[in-house]
């Protein structure tokens, strides 16, 4: 079976691009995109061909208006025997490429769920009627690309929460896979990792407030950023926010990110209502702990008291947390590893393969 997958764009790869990239290597499929970094690909272990459909801007709302547009014109369909959408804004290619699945990371959370606090935190104040007609236009075509959906697959049961209430479909959940054989633990160094791109829902103040207050911990944020005046004007503001013992690295390779993870104390999550988020199973691949916010997808993976920590979104309850869990790092070893194991990657695949195969 000759297999398409589409996905938004691949210029910054962060959780959502592993699982596409994963998907296209476990099932022999090729990867329709618009921008690509290869480099940034290959970087993280990627060997992939992505075939591109053309260029799209690089500031929002242009940068997704045009891949929406871009897919919906698109079709390959006498090309492939099936076709996965693996993007949010890629959801108007179902319009024309059919046998289908939607492998849902999350409803467009810029028109849904995160539509309110982008207008407040985001928008000019003058903008606010455009971006509510913007935001109200894509509602609109977003709930009939999807009805072009066949099958929607979620990759948290937060997210399958969110294709109820905003797009009133029933699905199923998949979690994402982490390929776990790649992991390896060693005996805990003095810092604490976070894997986040600097995005403003990552909450990366949070972690540097609890940082602060733990003069004593390091801690090492691998956290990249897309090219769009707002993410580098947030990525500048948290380099400027930094305390002495916080550092960042962006685009660290493959070997690098897996030495950090071996080392690591523990591994610190803070993102607001993450949909699953892959950072803690990795971690706990590596046998490490995770000290995660309790929210959203964390509640579906840390489990508590017995792989990490979940706890309030402050400081204070952030910064006790990672005192307890450090003490004991390497004693979550053995119960991290047990949890990763049902995220791997094998598991994936034939849970995902069964639903291709049932749809064609």
């Amino acid at each position: 079976m000759k297999i398409a997958i589409f996905h938004n764009y691949l210029d910054n790869i962060g959780g959502a691009e592993r699982v596409t990239l994963t998907l296209a290597r476990e099932l022999g499929a090729d990867v329709v995109s618009t921008v690509v970094d290869q480099s940034k690909l290959q970087k993280l272990g990627f060997t992939i061909p992505v075939k591109t459909i053309g260029w799209i801007p690089t500031n929002a709302p242009f940068r997704q208006q045009a891949a929406s547009f871009r897919f919906r014109l698109l079709d390959i369909s006498s090309h492939y025997d099936f076709f996965i959408i693996a993007g949010d804004w890629a959801i108007s290619a179902a319009v024309n490429h059919k046998p289908n699945l939607w492998y849902c990371y999350s409803p467009i959370r810029e028109i849904w769920d995160y539509a309110s606090t982008i207008k407040k935190t985001l928008v000019p104040l003058p903008l606010h009627p455009a971006y509510d007609m913007w935001a109200g236009v894509n509602r609109y075509l977003n709930r009939r690309y999807v009805s072009h959906v066949q099958k929607i697959v979620c990759d948290s049961k937060l997210v399958q929460q969110r294709v109820k209430k905003y797009l009133n479909r029933e699905s199923d959940v998949i979690y994402p896979p982490v390929d776990t054989q790649r992991f390896y633990h060693a005996p805990a160094d003095n810092y604490w990792l976070a894997v986040n791109r600097l995005f403003s829902h990552k909450r990366i103040e949070l972690q540097l407030e609890a940082m602060r207050k733990l003069p004593a911990e390091r801690l090492i944020i691998v956290g990249s950023y897309e090219k769009s005046r707002h993410f580098q004007s947030y990525a500048r503001k948290i380099k400027q926010l930094l305390p002495p013992n916080v550092e960042i690295r962006s685009w660290v390779s493959e070997k690098e990110l897996l030495s950090l993870y071996a080392h690591c104390r523990g591994l610190l999550a803070t993102a607001h209502q993450e949909d699953f988020g892959l950072t803690p199973v990795e971690a706990m691949a590596a046998g490490k702990p995770v000290v995660a916010v309790d929210e959203g997808g964390y509640r579906e993976t840390v489990i508590q008291d017995i792989t990490g920590k979940l706890v309030p979104p402050s400081a204070e309850a952030i910064a006790s947390a990672m005192s307890e869990v450090g003490k004991k790092s390497d004693g979550y070893a053995d119960a991290c590893r047990t949890r990763a194991a049902e995220f791997d990657t094998t598991t994936f695949i034939s849970r995902i393969s069964r639903v291709i195969y049932a749809a064609t």
